[in-house]
């Protein structure tokens, strides 16, 4: 009994913090400048004009509502690769602090996440204002969105804990995500479509989790298809051996950190 109340004691300290660093992250971030949280309205949809008009122009891809396409697509991208960015280095940023004071190190690179998690939520008025302007009628299959969000969170901060533990001993990780992350940029269709992939790639896109992400957004934002359980229990599987494994690491390695941090 009394260990379940330290737990739950516990549980809520790192809640407490983790909401705590969330909100101070956010300040830091909007910090003197003079447009602030607007930047996370603006900065996707300034992506989605510029390459709108590359891609529609020169490459000339067929797509219905293509902006819509692209921002959906790019701004569920920039969850992860932003979560798992700044979760890589959330521990040896938190040195300082790791070093002078006893504490759950798993709140950092959670934390990271959940603080990408609100920017999202903030680029889902960009999303809006696009589907206003395509006259985009919003269905009841955008009540499936926090089902999806849950998926990506899940994943990407079982990806942010691995990277998190990783880049404590080889700092050379940072460098080596960073081409990671844009060749998985390209290799998920963001800007263009599927069809224009061949079939061996089809084969592996079943095996890229942002791909599976991506096409459910889309599903339920853009053509009104309801995923299925199928499509669902993908979604979580691959969410849940992600976040398995990057726990486990990151377990098995946290005791190392305070040597090398």
């Amino acid at each position: 009994m009394a260990h379940r109340l330290i737990d739950k004691a516990q549980w809520r300290r790192n809640w407490f913090t983790i909401t705590s660093m969330v909100s101070r992250d956010f300040k830091l971030k909007y910090r003197r400048s003079v447009l602030g949280v607007l930047w996370s309205v603006l900065n996707p949809l300034l992506m989605m004009c510029v390459l709108t008009a590359v891609f529609s122009t020169f490459f000339k891809f067929d797509i219905e509502n293509y902006p819509l396409y692209l921002i959906l697509g790019n701004t569920l991208f920039a969850f992860m690769a932003d979560s798992t960015n700044t979760a890589m280095v959330s521990i040896i940023d938190s040195a300082p602090l790791i070093k002078k004071i006893r504490i759950d190190k798993l709140i950092f690179p959670i934390e990271k996440v959940l603080f990408q998690l609100v920017n999202f939520a903030i680029s889902l008025i960009a999303v809006a204002i696009v589907m206003v302007y395509f006259q985009i009628t919003p269905t009841f299959n955008w009540l499936l969105l926090p089902v999806l969000l849950v998926y990506v969170a899940i994943f990407s901060t079982g990806l942010g804990l691995l990277l998190s533990a990783c880049v404590v001993f080889f700092r050379d990780m940072q460098h080596i995500w960073s081409v990671v992350i844009t060749a998985w940029t390209y290799a998920t269709p963001l800007f263009y479509p599927e069809s224009i992939l061949p079939e061996w790639m089809m084969a592996v896109e079943a095996f890229n989790p942002m791909y599976q992400y991506v096409t459910y957004y889309r599903d339920i934002a853009l053509w009104n298809i309801t995923p299925s359980l199928t499509m669902n229990l993908t979604c979580l599987i691959m969410a849940l051996i992600t976040f398995a494994i990057g726990f486990l690491v990151f377990k098995k390695t946290e005791r190392k950190f305070i040597l090398y941090v």
